[in-house]
């Protein structure tokens, strides 16, 4: 998948003007037409700095061809130009406003990215009344446009309650940084960067290096980031590497790799998991149903383990990429993957997947639904069985830039994500949202006084007292009121089980292995005052 910069896919259709429209200032030379069809060759082959010599040079000879103006602002825009963009943009419409059609919805797109969402809206509105019912295409290009600045206004004319701020310099380079995770104490961060690293080679898709997982770890007595790092061990190699998410227990790393030899598919999801000395070991393919010939670019799994979600291109869905879920049948084997629906689907991308530490709320990165411009974050909560209408996590988190990859401490009080909005050290900065007066779990997302439902950790250990080894066994959890409220399956051969629960309640926890004497016993979880309760609780089973 390629990467098209600032999102215009609208664009695919824009340069179709030169022969089908009747200009006031006609190229009436054999030689310039030609020239116009050479350099519309070169913008559809994304030969962006080709094409706008071309068109300079047609200009040369006639100063005040507008048509001619707009291409250029159409290559400074593809090529990140966007000041000069404007200028030409604005430049072709004040010659002749009707000369190019197509460039109302380039100065719309270019006044949306500057803020000026009512002059955008101007823009939008001229372009759809023009192109009226003959290019369908453009306008559900058009709409979509409109309701970006409508949905952009609605939220900024009401702001959510956080305060957000870029991570700085320890993670933040020139470069791109995304998709940023924090694991379940809070003590370490994980991202994707796209500054030299592992490789220095670069991408031929879009020239640009090839991506690294880097990783930061929180310094308790000083209360910052410390100076991000290649993470240690073998995830990254002289390819692509992208992290998407780490499990709750911390002990698994879910990434996205595409082998550079093989053209023919569009990516996999592999599995790194941390070894006892505290590397990273190399990634695996988690294989068949999950991967396919198609492009799956990233998964995120429940707290319990026993439910992945992922997102795929592969048939069946509604838009490119589509969420998938699938559910754990045995060690290392998924059954058959399900589309979440078009509730939380569109023909848009779904992608950036994260599953809060309640495993019910799920967070994911769109375009497709209310978004303010270019790619939103959004929430979905799994409500007896069938998924919420995602709502947009609202304005400052969302912007009328892009914001992608949502993550969130177990406490719900800090949030991470990554966005190309103005102010930042490169192309995408990871950001930090204290959420302490906005609580993104509740239904509503109200302001809250105590930031809603708090979750802890209850881990540990499950022997064998005999053997004295760890075996596998069913973990089974209820309230004080006898419902079931979770359950897990520790390891085969670790032992180690692993789950999350609300804080400040007592349970009651239930182990039954065939063979051996039950557990059943009360447990309390407390909440913390700062940061994450962590209950552990190793258990011996006895035989019978």
């Amino acid at each position: 998948m390629k990467k098209i910069k600032y999102f215009l896919v609208f664009f695919v259709f824009i340069l179709g003007s030169v022969s089908a429209q009747k200009k006031q200032n006609v190229i009436d030379k054999t030689g310039d037409i030609g020239k116009m069809v050479i350099a519309q060759q070169k913008f559809y082959a994304a030969d962006y700095k080709g094409a706008l010599i071309i068109y300079q040079d047609v200009l040369s000879g006639n100063p005040n061809d507008a048509d001619a103006i707009a291409h250029i602002a159409l290559c400074y825009f593809e090529m990140g130009q966007l000041k000069e963009a404007l200028e030409n943009s604005e430049k072709a419409k004040s010659i002749d406003p009707k000369a190019n059609i197509d460039n109302s919805l380039l100065l719309g797109k270019l006044y949306q990215l500057d803020g000026k969402l009512d002059e955008a809206l101007a823009e939008f509105t001229t372009f759809k009344t023009a192109v009226g019912n003959g290019n369908k295409a453009s306008e559900s290009d058009i709409d979509m446009y409109i309701l970006q600045v409508n949905t952009a206004k609605e939220l900024i004319a009401k702001p959510v309650d956080v305060t957000i701020e870029n991570i700085g310099a320890v993670v933040n380079s020139e470069y791109e940084e995304k998709a940023p995770m924090v694991s379940i104490d809070g003590k370490t961060l994980l991202f994707t960067s796209r500054r030299p690293g592992k490789s220095s080679a670069l991408n031929p898709d879009d020239n640009k290096y090839y991506e690294d997982i880097y990783i930061s770890h929180w310094d308790t007595i000083k209360k910052v980031w410390g100076v991000a790092a290649l993470i240690p061990g073998d995830l990254n190699s002289v390819g692509q590497d992208a992290a998407t998410s780490i499990s709750p227990d911390g002990k698994q790393i879910f990434l996205f790799k595409n082998n550079v030899d093989d053209e023919s598919r569009g990516g996999d999801i592999y599995v790194s998991r941390l070894s006892s000395s505290g590397k990273w070991g190399a990634p695996k393919s988690i294989g068949k149903p999950v991967n396919t010939s198609y492009a799956e670019v990233g998964a995120c799994i429940s707290p319990d383990g026993k439910t992945l979600y992922f997102s795929s291109e592969r048939q069946g869905g509604f838009g490119s990429l589509d969420i998938w879920m699938c559910k754990k049948e045995a060690h290392n084997l998924w059954g058959k993957p399900v589309n979440l629906g078009d509730a939380v689907n569109t023909a848009e991308d779904e992608a950036g997947m994260f599953l809060a530490p309640d495993g019910k709320t799920l967070f994911f990165t769109s375009k497709g639904h209310n978004s303010m411009g270019g790619y939103d974050m959004f929430k979905t909560t799994l409500e007896k069985g069938k998924w919420s209408t995602p709502v947009n996590l609202g304005y400052p988190i969302n912007s009328i830039y892009n914001d992608k990859c949502f993550s969130l401490s177990i406490d719900a009080k800090k949030g991470y994500f990554s966005s190309d909005r103005k102010g930042g050290l490169g192309e995408f900065d990871v950001y930090q949202v204290d959420l302490t007066h906005y609580s993104v779990l509740e239904k509503e997302m109200k302001k809250a006084q105590n930031n809603g439902p708090v979750m802890a950790i209850l881990k540990g250990d499950i022997f064998d007292a005999s053997a004295g080894s760890g075996i596998e066994a069913e973990v089974i959890v209820y309230d004080e009121t006898g419902v079931k409220v979770g359950s897990t399956t520790s390891g085969d051969g670790s032992g180690e089980y692993f789950m999350t629960l609300l804080a400040g309640k007592t349970y009651q926890v239930k182990i039954e292995v065939k063979g051996y004497k039950p557990i059943d016993e009360k447990v309390e979880i407390k909440t913390a005052k700062e940061g994450a309760t962590t209950v552990v609780k190793h258990y011996l089973l006895y035989k019978k």
